[in-house]
């Protein structure tokens, strides 16, 4: 495949020509290990689907023993990995279809903000019954909802970023492609996927953090008298929070600690070095470096799979969907005949139908609520909005100055960002019931130890994507600033709020979505038998959920859902038109 079109970090010349670098040969016994670490992960998926075609146990007891995690978490990772996969698929294809018509923007942006307001609680429910009627007594159900429920909390994240870089693609790049005469797949593939490299790859890293926030409630399924679980590291958490037992609660903090580690040293690191290659600029600064990524790119096994697997498949992709012909040919082609309008309004069509449909539904449902309810439905989202409101101030207030520290430092950046990511993946629901004994004591109780959860939750939304937006300052504009003696306040407010705030706002809207998510954890807490709740629109859907209140759950969720739209439109998505109009690297 040849190398996208955007310019990448270029030493200056001296105008002798110079042999690119020879990368090392990697050791023999790297390449062995390799080898055995692919074998162990076959035999681990082998293993699991074996686990899928078991029996459906209705009172899975999962064991706390300390030998078990090591299992435990390989089935919790690969159910992170199916999701994390089915969640980058989504995320590109849906921003790519809403980047490229402002028909379907206005359609799609919006649903988008409703999926990632709706409460997990709200419908795995729903999810859980129908996966496992699907697969009458079989596992398997189970664990499709599962990876469902962790594709939720995972993609909104990934799709809301992928289009803001869709959207602040300079235009000279834009006219490029377009004298190249780059068709679709080729404008893809060299311009806009890798433009947005750096903000997936962040926003993966945030998208896996909230994988494991939320694995404690993916991993068990109370509904009624039955309590479905999957043995992972999620139910492992939940029993010894449910036991009290701490000694297993800090084992398996200890597991997922170590799982978070190993995978931000064997993937997430030479994945940052790796697309630093795709910053727009044009003189050379610190770029993130991973021994790893140093000796994949002189292995044997992999110039192999390269050679042999990638280039000709890449090659091929070319040749099947890059030709420019292909492109003018549909470009040319008549859109006014009925079979282009079918298809082109048919799904429109469908989905105003099933809104209509789940509209006059929803009003059947809750027609005969009590004034009584409405009421306790709105005192509980004012007191939430409050909460979360507070939680996204004190987010904002720490996260815009650390994480542009640690984007602009590459020696911070090696060292923080996976501290940073340690502390967000750890599940707060695991540690919170800890905790909670020491905030019921303060003032205020469970109300300040609902704001300490939200923002426990929401805080690593701002933060992962300001720190890409500060990696992806180009240095040429850092050293004109330097050179011009910019500082302080002035080079905050020339240089790096405007670089930055597309990634900000993209960032601010996926943790609003999550505060209120986690209003459900935050406000209503079990803890070894014991449960403290406050007034509050996460509390109230969660004891709905518990008293199987299917009425009140679903009015919970529209309030819910209408509030998050609400703020998005009224005030994030202004701010998003903002940064495509006025803040782009043009």
């Amino acid at each position: 495949m040849a190398q996208p079109i955007i310019p990448v970090r270029a030493p200056i010349s001296s105008g002798e020509p110079s042999e690119p670098p020879r990368v090392p040969p990697t050791p023999r016994w790297v390449d062995a290990l390799m080898l055995c670490v692919v074998a162990a992960v076959a035999y681990g998926i082998m293993r699991a689907a074996a686990e899928w075609r078991a029996p459906l146990s209705p009172n899975v007891q999962v064991s706390l023993s300390a030998r078990l995690l090591p299992y435990y978490a390989g089935l919790s990772t690969l159910r992170m990995t199916i999701a994390y996969v089915l969640s980058l698929a989504f995320s590109i294809a849906y921003a790519r279809i809403a980047a490229g018509s402002r028909a379907a923007e206005r359609l799609m942006l919006p649903l988008l903000d409703i999926l990632q307001s709706i409460p997990i609680l709200s419908f795995m429910p729903g999810v859980v019954l129908g996966l496992a009627a699907l697969f009458p007594g079989r596992t398997l159900g189970l664990e499709i909802a599962a990876v469902i429920l962790i594709f939720t909390s995972q993609a909104w994240n990934l799709a809301f970023s992928f289009h803001q870089s869709l959207l602040t693609i300079p235009r000279e790049l834009s006219e490029a492609a377009a004298v190249y005469r780059l068709g679709f797949w080729r404008r893809f593939t060299r311009l806009e996927l890798p433009f947005g490299a750096i903000s997936l790859i962040a926003n993966s890293m945030m998208s896996w953090a909230g994988g494991w926030f939320f694995l404690m409630a993916s991993e068990q399924f109370t509904l009624g008298s039955s309590n479905l679980r999957l043995p992972g590291l999620g139910s492992y958490l939940a029993a010894a929070a449910d036991a009290g037992d701490t000694r297993a609660l800090v084992l398996g903090l200890a597991t997922l600690i170590f799982v978070i580690v190993l995978l931000d040293q064997l993937i997430w690191r030479p994945l940052v070095a790796w697309s630093d290659r795709f910053k727009l600029e044009q003189s050379g600064g610190d770029a993130p470096h991973s021994r790893l990524l140093d000796a994949l790119r002189g292995s044997a096994m992999v110039e192999w799979v390269s050679a042999h697997a990638t280039r000709p498949l890449a090659r091929a992709l070319d040749r099947k969907l890059g030709s420019a012909r292909q492109s003018e040919r549909r470009m040319r082609a008549p859109r006014r005949d009925a079979r282009s309008l079918l298809v082109r309004w048919a799904p429109m069509v469908l989905l105003v139908a099933l809104a209509i449909w789940g509209a006059v539904a929803t009003i059947r449902a809750l027609a005969g609520m009590a004034w009584s309810d409405w009421r306790l439905v709105a005192m509980s989202a004012g007191a939430t909005f409050l909460r979360t409101t507070i939680a996204l101030v004190l987010a904002a207030a720490w996260t815009i100055p650390a994480g542009v520290a640690i984007g602009t430092n590459p020696r911070w950046a090696r060292r923080a960002q996976p501290l940073v990511q340690i502390t967000a993946s750890v599940p707060a629901t695991a540690v919170f019931p800890v905790l909670l004994l020491a905030l019921l004591a303060l003032p205020g109780g469970l109300n300040i130890a609902a704001v300490a959860l939200m923002l426990l939750g929401t805080q690593w939304y701002v933060l992962f994507n300001v720190i890409a937006g500060a990696m992806a300052i180009p240095s040429d504009l850092r050293e004109a600033a330097k050179t011009y003696r910019v500082t302080g306040w002035r080079r905050w407010k020339t240089l790096v709020l405007p670089a930055i705030f597309p990634y900000l706002v993209t960032g601010m809207i996926t943790a609003t979505g999550g505060a209120w998510n986690a209003s459900i954890v935050s406000e209503y807490v079990t803890f070894a038998g014991r449960k403290e709740s406050t007034i509050g629109l996460g509390s109230l859907i969660a004891q709905a959920a518990e008293r199987s209140d299917f009425r009140l759950l679903l009015a919970g969720t529209i309030v819910m859902a209408a509030i998050v739209i609400a703020t998005n439109r009224l005030v994030w998505r202004r701010l998003y038109a903002l940064a495509e109009a006025r803040y782009r690297l043009d």
